[in-house]
């Protein structure tokens, strides 16, 4: 396998316009599990939507969901009292309901799986280096990446199953993604459904769920330049996050560094795999 490199496609010193560092401020000392889950579901909705893998933004994909589930349980109701014609309608409806959600049902199946094993994860690690999304067909030869650093990520006794977002994890989720935006994310277009896969940069004596794999010498394709988001919380200084940064290209990053002592990637095993949508298939 070939090491993460500072360089731009085909070798070039200059990365492509668009990618390189982007940074966002967070307004406090550090943030919590749960706020750190928030924050990777909408960037993972954003790579996903921007990269025409779902057809609209994850939230509304989600109620869009629920609604058609919730209609399918309705029409599982007797029906008999109805006219002939408004039977014939009933049962178009019925199977466009049916076709709707055996359409979206793997894709929403893993996505829900992700977030349930990420949430685990978070729930058992005192701490959190950062989070890698990955789109493409494989890990070592990805299409695009995305490498998410937390220069703050020690958590206190919180959860990350806390119900409703708070107004903290809601304003760094807009800060990224406006931020991605600027730096050109998702401005490369790929036609075709692939595969996301996501992983977990922690300390490797921990004892993870076993929904995640620890990679300990993972690399992929220099040929990659990957976007790279650092969230500063209060207290952490610039200093730290370009250290962080720099370790992820260096080729010890991931078998050792200093301040956080032998730290791996984990891979999640639940991938999510697009849906064709019709941008890709205009592209």
């Amino acid at each position: 396998m070939e090491r993460v490199a500072a360089t731009g496609v085909g070798g070039s010193s200059q990365p492509p316009r668009g990618l390189g560092l982007v940074e966002v401020q967070a307004a406090a000392a550090s943030l919590r599990r749960s706020e750190v889950l928030h924050v990777v579901k909408e960037l993972l909705g954003f790579v996903l939507y921007m990269h025409h893998q779902i057809p609209s933004v994850l939230q509304n994909l989600e109620n869009e969901f629920a609604d058609l589930k919730e209609e399918m349980t309705e029409m599982a109701l007797p029906s008999a009292d109805l006219k002939p014609s408004d039977k014939r309608k009933y049962n178009t409806r019925k199977r466009e309901v049916k076709r709707k959600i055996k359409k979206q049902e793997k894709l929403m199946s893993g996505l829900s799986n992700l977030l349930s094993a990420l949430q685990k994860a978070l729930d058992q690690v005192p701490s959190i280096g950062g989070v890698l999304l990955i789109l493409g067909g494989s890990l070592v030869r990805p299409l695009f990446v995305y490498d998410i650093i937390i220069s703050h990520g020690r958590f206190d006794s919180g959860s990350a199953n806390e119900h409703g977002a708070s107004k903290l994890a809601q304003s760094v989720s807009r800060k990224a993604i406006r931020a991605l935006i600027s730096s050109g994310a998702g401005s490369l277009s790929y036609t075709g459904p692939t595969k996301l896969f996501v992983l977990v940069r922690c300390p490797c004596t921990l004892n993870l769920p076993l929904e995640f794999l620890p990679k300990r010498d993972f690399r992929y394709s220099k040929k990659v330049l990957p976007l790279q988001m650092c969230i500063k919380c209060n207290t952490a200084s610039d200093q730290k996050c370009h250290q962080q940064i720099a370790s992820t290209v260096d080729a010890s990053s991931c078998t050792s560094e200093s301040s956080l002592s032998d730290v791996i990637w984990f891979q999640c095993k639940h991938t999510v795999r697009g849906l064709p949508c019709k941008a890709s298939l205009e592209g």
